[in-house]
């Protein structure tokens, strides 16, 4: 292996670190919690290491971002690969889609929530975003209707999950509710 080689492997590994890092502090603490200063003391590098490969928490947040999107998307694929039928398969995607918001709840606010400094719905917009939402358009694809833009679709049902993670999170929903939720907007949006 070559000395560039070698100090190319170094830094990517580096940057993996830093946004694993940011992540579990994010998630253990919040992200208000994850600051340069934190992270350069966690990671054992000096602020300035840190700020030669992100300029600051915005692109830390974005590729924390980036990395829950090619998760989330890895997810979503597993869950309807295994189910039998458009229907089956549009109500694994909406649990694993509420699954994977609950359980990495600072990822999916570096997604969703917070400045990570990401394009969405653009010629620009990387691709693990793509990929992500490439995740849903598979399985809601078959289930629009006749006359309804698969896309379009698509947007308005993870609408409604973003809508369902981000309120049963902040404690506006109850969440013995939650499988009906998912029955009820599978059953009302879906056409089978």
């Amino acid at each position: 292996m070559s000395v560039q080689e070698r100090k190319q492997r170094e830094w990517a590994e580096r940057e993996r670190l830093i946004v694993a890092t940011a992540r579990e502090l994010a998630e253990r603490q919040g992200w208000d919690a994850v600051t340069t200063r934190r992270l350069a003391e966690r990671i054992e590098y000096s602020q300035p290491v840190l700020y030669s490969h992100f300029r600051g928490k915005r692109e830390i947040i974005g590729a924390v971002a980036l990395d829950g999107a090619a998760e989330m998307a890895v997810a979503l694929r597993a869950a309807t690969a295994a189910a039998d039928g458009p229907r089956t398969r549009v109500t694994a995607l909406a649990r694993a889609y509420l699954d994977f918001a609950a359980r990495n709840p600072a990822v999916y606010d570096a997604m969703f929530q917070l400045d990570g400094g990401l394009a969405f719905a653009h010629e620009d917009t990387p691709q693990p975003l793509k990929d992500a939402f490439a995740a849903l358009l598979e399985s809601l694809g078959e289930v629009t209707g006749d006359g309804v833009h698969p896309a379009l679709f698509t947007e308005v049902f993870w609408a409604a999950l973003h809508g369902l993670a981000t309120l049963t999170r902040a404690g506006r929903l109850p969440p013995e509710d939650a499988e009906s939720r998912v029955k009820l907007l599978v059953d009302r949006l879906a056409v089978v």
